[in-house]
């Protein structure tokens, strides 16, 4: 069976984070327990490790939960990093317990371990004794934000990814390389990067030759794939003209490893279909994915085999294992009758300006011709939907709805002018995107013009927002879950990650004032008629309740229709089984009844 019910959206196991790890044909993975985030593994059954504690890596939005060693498993609770050896299950606190830590990567020798560090508003590189003997020491610090450190494979290089306010990680930053003498670093020098120029997931290659990364130059619309000879300096481009950086939301993502044949695997992102290469010295092959996955994320592995997250529009998350000849499935992130439902198909329309906009439409299950139908826009807003599994989508689809992932100009997966079409122009062109689909689907007969709703949540919240207040009557009905609504209070209370974010979707503050003042859905919250369900996690610390909470007054005092729900204990997205079944109950009830289902 698909996704039919609210109850089924609490079968998940994997979340929207999920990692996996492998080596020596060992498999570690990251599950959702009950609203925890629990480490599984698999060396020729399923295990569960460190059981008394929930991984939570806390930089920026998180990832990051935990690495591999060559005996043990380092990992992140309580806000310290952990080592759990292999050959028992009683792990050793390394770190103190203060501030946040990410990304835990032991030195090929395991004497240290490599984290990424955030206290008090500072961020940085520390190094720990693996052993928990010492206190931990600062390696790197001075820039605003790191990621991705790693080790070279004899110990004697650290790589890792820097960056500075204003810029997120895809905007610009610095690829930093030093070597490892002593007690600590020398020669640090950036071999790579810009202000305008990204750079994604170093990787050394097994013999400590080279050292790989992604990167899109300040002057090209697509990604290349750089290798740099530690001994001569030279550089050379493996693969360009392609979507290949992923955006970097959180820590610890993997578009590329090193596996099985000492070839480097790599993901492409074709407009939302991953395609899995294989390079060697030798040539670029395509690897074929089993039937029905369509979406690859956190690759890992080495001369025994990759593992990688990977799923497909009607088949769950799952935890899969290649060996250079064969895929074998490790273990399911959705129960295997969660399998089936609709497929989607992949669209583009134009908006009013004339410009491309991409989509992914799943029709209704019933076939019914002409149906009520629900525009989701995603959050981010640099980020995109892919063909990855959407139990969202499916659940709309198996109740009747038609319903479109909206992938607006902002997106990421389309090029860096589609990713940049939105920058200073943050609640226009996405708003106008978002009318353009209405149009779309009425239209092109996919759905009943007349019975449309629009949702999103955080930034896809704020263009449901301003799209029903600007544009009344385009949709009959929306739903914003955590979502922007006074961009003065988002700069100014966010967290760090995100606290410049503005600077490039807007504008930089006190100059765009009254930009800011004009794209915030406070602005405008009289103007909207149509029938509104707000959501709102109180301790969430992206977009704080008092966000909604102004929002929700002033359509009281207009008294626009509208309804509001806050989830205690929830933050900036649901953790908790019965939050998401309640959430979901709450968001289809509402639509069924707006939307005149049936």
């Amino acid at each position: 069976m698909s996704v039919r019910s609210t109850r089924d959206l609490t079968r998940g196991r994997l979340g929207a984070h999920a990692e996996v790890r492998a080596r020596g044909g060992r498999v570690y993975w990251t599950e959702q327990e009950g609203g925890r985030t629990v480490l599984l593994g698999w060396d020729g059954a399923p295990r569960r490790y460190a059981p008394d504690r929930a991984l939570n890596p806390g930089v920026g939005y998180g990832g990051g939960a935990f690495n591999l060693g060559e005996d043990a498993v380092f990992y992140v609770a309580e806000g310290r990093v952990w080592r759990l050896p292999l050959s028992r299950l009683e792990p050793a606190a390394l770190t103190p317990a203060f501030g946040a830590a990410a990304d835990p990567q032991p030195s090929p020798d395991g004497a240290r371990v490599v984290y990424v560090h955030h206290h008090e508003g500072r961020d940085l590189l520390a190094v720990a004794d693996a052993a928990g003997g010492a206190w931990p020491e600062v390696w790197v610090q001075g820039a605003d934000f790191y990621m991705q450190p790693t080790w070279g494979p004899d110990g004697a290089w650290l790589a890792w990814v820097e960056w500075d306010h204003p810029n997120m990680p895809w905007d610009g930053g610095r690829l930093m390389l030093a070597r490892v003498e002593g007690g600590g670093l020398s020669g640090a020098r950036e071999v790579a990067g810009g202000p305008r120029t990204p750079v994604f997931q170093p990787l050394f290659s097994p013999d400590g030759h080279a050292l790989f990364w992604i990167e899109n130059p300040e002057d090209a619309e697509f990604d290349r794939l750089v290798r740099l000879d530690l001994e001569s300096g030279g550089r050379t481009v493996w693969v360009e003209g392609r979507v290949l950086l992923e955006p970097a939301w959180t820590q610890g993502q993997r578009v590329m490893s090193f596996g099985p044949g000492g070839a480097l695997y790599l993901r492409e992102n074709r407009r939302g279909r991953a395609v899995l290469w294989r390079l060697a010295p030798d040539g670029l092959d395509e690897v074929p994915l089993p039937e029905g996955l369509a979406w690859l994320a956190s690759l890992s592995g080495d001369e025994a085999g990759l593992a990688v997250l990977a799923s497909g529009p009607t088949r769950g998350e799952r935890v899969v294992f290649y060996d250079g000849e064969a895929w074998r499935t490790r273990a399911l992130g959705w129960p295997a009758e969660a399998d089936g439902g609709v497929e989607p198909e992949a669209v583009t329309f134009r908006g009013e300006d004339g410009a491309e906009v991409h989509g992914l439409y799943y029709p209704p299950a019933s076939g019914a011709e002409r149906p009520p139908a629900v525009v989701s826009v995603h959050g981010g807003p640099t980020s995109q939907r892919t063909l990855a599994f959407n139990a969202q989508a499916q659940l709309f689809a198996a109740n009747g709805f038609g319903y479109l992932e909206l992938n607006y100009r902002g997106s990421t997966g389309y090029g860096r002018g589609y990713r940049e079409a939105l920058y200073g122009n943050w609640g226009v062109v996405d708003v106008a995107d978002a009318v353009a689909a209405a149009r779309f689907l009425a239209a092109s007969g996919r759905a009943d013009g007349e019975r449309l709703g629009l949702m999103g949540g955080s930034a896809g919240g704020y263009t449901t927002l301003m799209t029903l207040a600007l544009h009344p009557g385009v949709y009959r009905a929306g739903a914003s879950f955590y979502g922007v609504t006074d961009l003065f209070l988002l700069a100014r209370e966010t967290h760090k990650f995100e606290s410049r974010y503005t600077d490039r979707l807007v504008g930089p503050l006190p100059e765009a004032a009254a930009r800011y003042r004009e794209r915030s859905p406070l602005a405008h919250a009289h103007r909207i008629k149509d029938a509104l369900y707000v959501f709102q996690g109180s301790e969430d610390r992206v977009v704080p309740p008092n966000q909604a909470e102004e929002l929700v007054r002033i359509l009281r005092e207009r008294g626009v229709p509208h309804r509001y729900k806050v989830y205690e204990g929830e933050g900036h997205g649901w953790k908790k089984p019965e939050t998401i079944e309640d959430f979901y109950r709450e968001l289809l009830a509402f639509f069924e009844r707006e939307l005149g289902l049936g």
